[in-house]
């Protein structure tokens, strides 16, 4: 499993029937949905059974249980992000917490109100207690919708609860390839992905459970740091460096003001339409001349070294065209190091602020590589051209 840990992770695959394949101890385990044939539906009968999840898992009555949290089964959870967002709110009051889509033509097809379940949602026990009392007529009044997340939003307003929005919840109704979105990832901790299999693979040249792979591999060594970004400038050299920890980095050969550089780069088109928008947040255009783009490091291992880490990034070169007035200086780069302390979860309860960063060895490029250092920004610290 790919971010399941058979020690750690309680939770269960809702399935419609008992599966014909051997069950190991490394399994997730599963259970079997009960009593959803007898509901009306207009499109699908499993939104029916999805939805009604949130019933069965409560009546279970495992002890110690604070949150419900549902997604799908192409759902990718960052579980240690998923608790630390859930640890900021009060199980004992009633949450119900998520994210929209990215694609604005789902949101106002669906509800800009509905916290999405491929990107996944929390119920608090409280709001699950209520919940289950209810469950089974609502889903009977809200037959005709589309969807099991849109049902359990219905129910959810009915008790008069709304969405509380956490962003690193991604339902990434995205079609292409999600590499500008992650590349500029929100100053939040990332607590899941959705529809990888229909997107193109994170990393170049491998396949999608390979690139999800290299992805845990850091964030196995830092989860709260996983695609945060930072960037800074070479003044010297008049670039402009932008890090997504444990992802990739970008290097431009201009100076990019910092709004532009937490501006995702558009690599990606509308989840329905295949359209270049609009989206819930705003994007920059990929430049069409090679020489605006800028040169691509991807993660090519991590290191823990106790209290923080160094990751390496090599250069990408693909088949696109070549810049033919390449800067002599960032042809010699071939890889980056990139040392950092590990970020502590309790970073997240306070407000956030983007980390800053510095060249080390006075940013000399020996043998093809550079250093870089992510650390807190002093007190009277900007980003500035």
């Amino acid at each position: 499993m790919l971010w399941w840990k058979p020690d750690t992770t309680r939770g269960f695959v809702w399935l419609d029937k008992r599966p014909k394949i051997l069950h190991t101890d490394m399994s997730m385990p599963y259970q079997i949905s009960h009593g959803w044939a007898r509901f009306k539906y207009v499109h699908s009968a499993s939104a029916v059974r999805i939805a009604r999840i949130v019933y069965e898992s409560f009546k279970l009555g495992l002890p110690k249980v604070r949150w419900f949290v549902m997604g799908d089964d192409d759902t990718v959870f960052f579980t240690e992000n998923l608790v630390t967002v859930l640890g900021k709110y009060d199980h004992n009051q009633m949450y119900y917490i998520g994210a929209s889509s990215e694609s604005v033509e789902q949101n106002v097809m669906h509800s800009y109100n509905m916290a999405f379940g491929g990107g996944g949602f929390a119920i608090s026990y409280a709001l699950a207690a209520q919940l289950a009392k209810i469950m089974d007529g609502c889903l009977n009044r809200y037959f005709f919708f589309y969807g099991s997340d849109q049902r359990v939003w219905a129910c959810v307003h009915e008790i008069g609860v709304p969405l509380t929005r956490e962003g690193g919840f991604h339902q990434l109704d995205i079609r292409g390839n999600p590499y500008g979105f992650l590349a500029a990832h929100p100053l939040e901790p990332l607590v899941s992905l959705h529809h990888l299999d229909q997107l193109h693979p994170l990393f170049p040249n491998q396949t999608r459970i390979h690139s999800m792979k290299k992805l845990m591999s850091a964030y196995n060594i830092d989860p709260a740091r996983i695609v945060q970004q930072s960037f800074f400038y070479d003044h010297k050299r008049r670039w402009s460096i932008s890090i997504s920890w444990g992802y990739t980095i970008q290097i431009y050969t201009t100076l990019l003001i910092a709004a532009d550089l937490q501006m995702p780069l558009q690599t990606f088109k509308t989840w329905r339409s295949w359209k270049d928008g609009p989206f819930t947040f705003n994007t920059r255009p990929m430049s069409s001349d090679p020489c605006q783009q800028p040169a691509l490091f991807f993660l090519d291992n991590v290191t823990d070294v106790g209290s923080g880490s160094v990751t390496t990034y090599k250069r990408y070169e693909g088949k696109e065209a070549k810049c033919k007035r390449e800067d002599i200086n960032l042809v010699k780069v071939q890889k980056i190091n990139v040392s950092a302390l590990k970020l502590d979860p309790e970073y997240w309860k306070n407000v956030p602020r983007r980390q800053c960063c510095k060249l080390m060895d006075g940013g000399n490029i020996k043998d093809g590589s550079m250093h870089i250092r992510i650390r807190k920004c002093r007190l009277q610290e900007t980003i500035t051209i």
